[in-house]
């Protein structure tokens, strides 16, 4: 079942997605040559003590993992799609891709959110998969308009990447969010537009493209880590997320500043 929240809960989403939004962009700032992916994760938790959040992935345990997720943040370097273990062994270097995705609840709601950043100089190609990226979660969020479908979320979404020469994981997705770190319904990153379930007022969605330089195959370390999810070709891959509320007015985005 899809929830829908209170006008009073969306305000304090609204809260906590600003506070997300500062957390990561300040950990965007951190990604430099030489810092491992585990010193990202341990300013991410003093970031969220230092703002009275709860940092909700540490401890997170979906169904397909054997063991609960162990760091506040997922970091992902060029070509992880999603859900990396930030680990001391992994140093950014100059020219990588890293998308840093985070959880939060305030008060008990709960927002997500994601961004990709370049560490030093990156070459074009790397550019245009961020701003690919960037621009198809913008498009996603402008179709999120109440009486509007799940698909046009899709469609429009996978129409803007296939179009700049790029593809979309097809194999993950969006989602509901709000009072649990993934409710219904599922908003997947490719589909036709004015199908699946109705978007409404006082819906929450995790709108999140996942853009891959080349096929949209991906392989789950289901050996390894058990989290962590590659692109089968070795290409790079990139990912934006925004928590936003469905109102009256059309789509809100709550985790910005």
């Amino acid at each position: 079942m899809i929830t829908k929240k209170t006008p009073a809960e969306i305000e304090l989403l609204k809260v906590g997605g600003s506070i997300l939004a500062q957390i990561l962009e300040q950990l965007g700032s951190e990604a430099k040559p030489g810092v491992s992916t585990l010193t990202l994760d341990d300013i991410a938790m003093e970031l969220a003590k230092q703002h009275e959040v709860e940092p909700v992935l540490l401890g997170y345990h979906p169904e397909f993992a054997e063991t609960p997720y162990p760091a506040a943040v997922c970091v992902s370097v060029n070509n992880c799609v999603q859900h990396g273990i930030p680990s001391e062994e992994i140093i950014l270097e100059e020219g990588d891709v890293v998308n840093i995705d985070m959880s939060i609840s305030y008060k008990g709601m709960i927002v997500d959110s994601g961004i990709t950043v370049g560490v030093g100089m990156i070459d074009v190609e790397s550019q245009k998969l961020i701003a690919v990226t960037k621009e198809a979660l913008a498009l996603g969020v402008k179709a999120a308009q109440p009486g509007n479908h799940i698909g046009d979320i899709s469609a429009a979404v996978q129409e803007l990447v296939e179009s700049r020469g790029f593809s979309v994981v097809e194999v993950l997705c969006g989602h509901g969010v709000g009072y649990a770190v993934h409710e219904e319904p599922n908003i997947p990153n490719h589909g036709r537009a004015g199908t699946g379930p109705l978007i409404e007022v006082g819906h929450v969605y995790a709108i999140e493209p996942i853009v891959n330089v080349g096929k949209a195959d991906v392989i789950f370390d289901d050996a390894g880590d058990g989290y962590s999810v590659y692109t089968a070709d070795d290409s790079w891959s990139a990912h934006f997320e925004h928590t936003i509320a469905i109102t009256e007015d059309g789509p809100l985005i709550l985790t910005k500043t």
